[in-house]
């Protein structure tokens, strides 16, 4: 059995829908009730309290894991008791290039690899799905806002998160290893909001904040520390940031999906 955590988000939801398809048992664990595939197994729990997803872990042997809460060693010792053999950590590409600032993530990372667990990291890079953010101000005037609007990251499909760490968690072969995980080439704001104005056959205007004008919003549902930290990379993104990663076609035998088609799959939320 496989126990994916935040199983209604982004990543967790398509990683349970494909995990379930395959024929896998699935756990699927999150803080609030969801909907989940036939034949899937759902478990209220809360990775700020280890406890809580004790009961899911029993009789499961791989584990996908997010980096949430402030106890990763407490999880991993529920797990290891468990019998959990395996654990697939979903972190941030930030770990690597500025781990100062993403030491949260980084905790995860260093816990994870104490564990005595096979284990495995996915460092992903910016989501396509960040682009919800957008979704109020699309459905209702048709524009978007963003700071650097014309520098460009390789943002990366959740989907292709997903069958990324559903192969991963089925395969040892990927045991000790760290994936970072892009989409195929860097996109800018100002070029999204026009893919997302393509996907739903009408223009979206772009407006391009200023960086105290994204930091005022950004503090409203981020530590200073993250906010500053983000902003560096969406402003002056190091080469490392910028360069596409060949992961995904290395790990799935193809390309990454582009903007365009998140963007098309996900028009319903922004009309």
């Amino acid at each position: 059995m496989i126990v994916v955590t935040g199983a209604t988000g982004n990543v967790g939801r398509e990683l349970v829908r494909i995990l379930a398809a395959g024929g896998e048992r699935v756990t699927a664990v999150s803080r609030r009730p969801g909907l989940v595939p036939e034949g899937v197994r759902h478990h209220l729990g809360d990775l700020a309290d280890p406890q809580s997803i004790a009961p899911a872990l029993e009789g499961a042997d791989a584990l996908f894991l997010l980096v949430a809460g402030e106890d990763p060693q407490g999880i991993l010792d529920r797990a290891a008791s468990a019998g959990i053999r395996r654990v697939v950590l979903l972190s941030s590409q930030g770990v690597g290039t500025r781990r100062e600032v993403y030491a949260h993530p980084a905790r995860f990372e260093d816990a994870v690899r104490r564990s005595g667990l096979e284990w495995t990291i996915l460092r992903s890079g910016g989501l396509d799905s960040n682009a919800y953010a957008w979704a109020e101000s699309i459905r209702t005037t048709r524009t978007a806002a963003a700071p650097f609007g014309d520098v460009g990251l390789p943002t990366v499909d959740p989907a292709d998160i997903a069958e990324v760490a559903a192969a991963v968690l089925r395969d040892p072969g990927h045991a000790g290893r760290t994936h970072e995980l892009t989409g195929p080439a860097p996109i800018t704001p100002r070029e999204r909001a026009a893919a997302i104005g393509a996907a739903l056959g009408e223009p979206v205007r772009f407006v391009e904040q200023t960086r105290e004008e994204a930091r005022a919003r950004m503090l409203t549902f981020m530590p200073e520390p993250v906010v500053e930290g983000t902003l560096a990379i969406l402003g002056e993104p190091l080469p490392a940031e910028r360069e596409p990663s060949p992961a995904v076609r290395e790990i799935l035998g193809r390309a990454p999906r582009p903007f365009a088609d998140w963007a098309a799959r996900s028009a319903p939320a922004f009309r």
